[in-house]
């Protein structure tokens, strides 16, 4: 269709007189208006440096500042102390515009209220960064606000009043801190009590004391010169090691999915809703490059950190043998789209303008209406970003280094993302609990060449309008997705909406540049390699089970009433049903956050504590009055929520212990402790999906605007993937992940123990919702 149809500037014909140009007006058209809106966002990028460089100052307080200054003078009160008379001796002598006295006059004012500005703007970010630094308010209980706390946070209010854009608060941000050894081996010990004897824990102490001792002091000079340089000492050296130089396939090891509201059906026109979501995604773009996204802010007064933000759109990663990379472009005005084998480019402006959802409807419908066949070899083409690195790097250098290879690989890891247009139908229909598992396993690996996993995310828009996504986990964790994912959503059902028929608003202009279809010449060599990569990549598909479902009897609202977090009652029961699945403990990991801090990620909290290992074996045990499990819930409820203020705090274990260990390799240093530590597998590996970052409506007046969270595989081999969310109050969505290749695991299996778990603890406190 339309390969043949390219948009060119000029197009030329020798001849015997020479070369005989003919301009295009419409395409000079075209490439004027891209070039102006090219230089209306440099204009934008600097004015946002600037206002973000002074925050929380501004222009019009500099004004001020100056008209304070001069009026001062003026009024024949000298407020500089003498500097302004001192700065005027300082003024060249001879140039014309500083002959009059009064010139240099206001000059050497201006000058004088540029530094009082400057100096007021420095003092009150180091003031700023030294209030964020406290963290006593996150281990205060609910309703029992310190009177310290309170000051704290009206000087928080009073200094970030001014409305922040999305990167004003970063340079504020205080540095995550490196925990001392002694804190941080003493918190290992205690996670590993649980799971080993007490031989076992004997020899593990000899090592951590002797590594604490000889080794550590040295290893931790260097970790703290790390910190004093660098802006985390943390997260670069976590992107490079745990993802950039992972060598195994990036599909479920790796990336993870999102899923589409589940209760609503926006269309069930597969273009139209598409049209609509990536017309949403690209004024998020809009809002991002413009900095008009509000910061998240905890509690309404702590920022977060937003440098994750940065590299959302335009990205990807690229493949190398030793080691990958992410390239990121600071603007793309494409997508491309994959439909039964063919790779199409497909334009997101026209000129200067972003291409309206009816418009972007037309274009996906074309490729959808598109009845001509992949190229030979092409097809299954993409199944190289989801085999191994090492082999995608070496048919990348041998096959995409030149010719029209390399051109159709430009425009896919150049475009903004990633569309894979599906053939099949996917969603969740209540009354058949497979539907949302199924689903799931679309969204994490597809038919493992319909994705292309390199992309900093791939939408994915199936046969009956329902969507989801896929995300490479490099460049930004799950929140972040989540965050774009909220608007998207919102913004496509609430705001774009649809016509009666299921289509986008407005009137198409069909005399838009039809799609771009990419040309391919694939070797049979190539092919060989494309075929290896889907074998591997299928094997491992395959070998994934994936049990998703809704948790129905009771959600955060009766949570609340047992007097504890709602993530730590999920995580607890989360113990007692891994230990009434296999009938042992083990390592559990979860994920939180440490974007109090700048440029901060994650940090893990290990849920298996003495603790909830002693109301879990109490539980088993099944001889203990009532009172008595409540108690222990209690204990090991508290102590996991104080782990996680740890961990969200910086006084985590294992980002510490990790570095430690990349410093011994640097050094050439031997540690049987950290080799040890480095090596313990997780067999439950678990996170909760935030939700409701961006408060665009209000979920009791939309109940059904909900979606289902999203899910990962497992982490070991012989271990359990456990994504939840606590959606609102009076539901929970699980995501459960093992492998059919485990004779020990078995997802499905899991998730009921999961079920039964939650429905005991909540016998405990007697909440009467739980038995129905």
């Amino acid at each position: 269709m339309a390969e043949a149809h390219q948009a060119v500037a000029f197009q030329f014909t020798v001849t015997p007189d020479g070369v005989d140009f003919r301009l295009s007006r419409e395409a000079l058209k075209h490439i004027y208006l891209s070039g102006i809106n090219s230089w209306k966002k440099r204009l934008i990028r600097i004015k946002n440096g600037i206002l973000r460089g002074v925050y929380p100052g501004s222009p019009t307080s500099w004004l001020v500042v100056v008209m304070a200054t001069v009026g001062s003078s003026y009024c024949n009160v000298d407020i500089s102390m003498g500097l302004v008379s001192r700065i005027q001796k300082c003024i060249p002598h001879g140039c014309s515009p500083y002959q009059t006295p009064q010139t240099k006059a206001l000059l050497g004012m201006a000058i004088f209220s540029t530094g009082v500005w400057a100096t007021g703007i420095f003092f009150f970010r180091q003031t700023l960064k030294l209030l964020l630094s406290y963290h006593g308010w996150i281990f205060e209980m609910h309703g029992q606000t310190s009177h310290v706390t309170r000051i704290w946070a009206m000087c928080v209010r009073l200094l970030s009043s001014r409305r922040p854009m999305l990167y004003s608060f970063q340079t504020s941000l205080p540095t995550l801190p490196v925990p001392s050894v002694s804190a941080t081996i003493q918190r290992y010990l205690e996670s590993v009590k649980p799971l080993l004897g007490d031989e076992e824990y004997y020899r593990m102490e000899t090592l951590a004391k002797e590594f604490q001792h000889k080794t550590a002091p040295r290893l931790q000079k260097y970790l703290v010169l790390k910190s004093w340089w660098a802006t985390n000492y943390v997260s670069d050296w976590w992107e490079e090691y745990v993802y950039l130089r992972g060598r195994g396939p990036l599909m479920v090891n790796s990336n993870y999915y999102v899923t589409d509201l589940v209760l609503l059906r926006p269309t069930e026109v597969q273009a139209a809703r598409l049209g609509n979501v990536v017309h949403a995604m690209i004024l998020y773009r809009r809002k991002l490059d413009r900095e008009e996204i509000k910061p998240v802010m905890a509690l309404g007064i702590v920022p977060m950190c937003s440098y994750q933000m940065e590299r959302m759109f335009n990205t990807t990663r690229i493949p190398g043998k030793e080691t990958d990379l992410l390239q990121h472009l600071g603007d793309s005005r494409h997508v491309a789209v994959y439909h039964k084998g063919r790779f199409f480019k497909v334009w997101l402006y026209e000129g200067s303008q972003l291409l309206k959802p009816r418009d972007l409807e037309m274009q996906f419908q074309r490729i959808l209406d598109d009845p001509s066949p992949p190229q030979p070899g092409v097809e299954k083409l993409a199944a190289l970003t989801a085999g191994g690195r090492v082999e995608w790097a070496e048919a990348r250098q041998a096959f995409f280094s030149h010719g029209k290879n390399k051109a159709a690989l430009d425009a896919i890891e150049r475009a903004a993302f990633f569309v894979a247009l599906d053939e099949e139908s996917h969603c969740y229909d209540p009354e058949d609990e497979a539907s949302l598992s199924l689903y799931g396993k679309a969204l994490l690996h597809g038919n493992c060449y319909n994705r292309w996993f390199d992309k900093s995310f791939t939408v994915i828009s199936f046969k009956n309008g329902q969507m989801g996504l896929n995300a490479e986990h490099a460049w930004a964790d799950a929140p972040i997705i989540g965050h774009l994912w909220e608007f998207v959503l919102a913004t496509d059902t609430l705001y774009l909406g649809y016509t009666e028929t299921g289509h986008c608003l407005g009137k198409a202009n069909p005399t838009l540049t039809p799609p771009q279809r990419l040309q391919w010449d694939i070797p049979e060599q190539c092919q060989v390699a494309i075929e290896r990569s889907y074998q591997v990549a299928k094997a491992l598909a395959d070998d994934v089970e994936l049990y998703c479902f809704q948790f129905l009897p009771f959600g955060k609202g009766l949570i609340k009433k047992c007097r504890t977090s709602p993530d730590a009652f999920v995580q607890i029961a989360l113990q007692l049903a891994h230990f009434r699945d296999r009938g042992k403990f083990c390592l559990t990991y979860e994920a939180s956050m440490t974007r109090m801090f700048r440029e901060g990620r994650t940090e893990t909290v290990r849920s298996c504590t003495c603790e909830s290992s002693a109301f879990v074996q109490a539980m088993v045990e099944g001889n203990h009055m009532k009172a008595d499990l409540q108690d222990l819930f209690q204990k090991a409820s508290k102590k996991h929520q104080n782990m996680y203020r740890l961990a969200m705090t910086g006084a985590g274990i294992d980002r510490h212990l990790f570095c430690l260990y990349l410093v011994s390799k640097y050094l050439g240093v031997t540690s049987p402790f950290l080799a040890e530590v480095l090596e313990e597998p997780w067999r439950l590996s678990t996170s909760q999906t935030a939700q409701f970052q961006i408060r665009m409506f209000d979920p009791e007046q939309y109940p059904s605007h909900l979606a289902a969270g999203g899910g990962f595989g497992p982490v070991a081999d012989d271990g359990y993937g456990v994504s939840y969310m606590i959606a609102g109050e009076n539901t929970i969505f699980f995501h459960v992940s093992s492998k059919f290749s485990s004779s020990e695991t078995n997802a499905q299996r899991f998730g009921n123990h999961i079920r039964q778990a939650l429905m005991d603890i909540a016998d405990l406190f007697q909440v009467p919702e739980a038995a129905h």
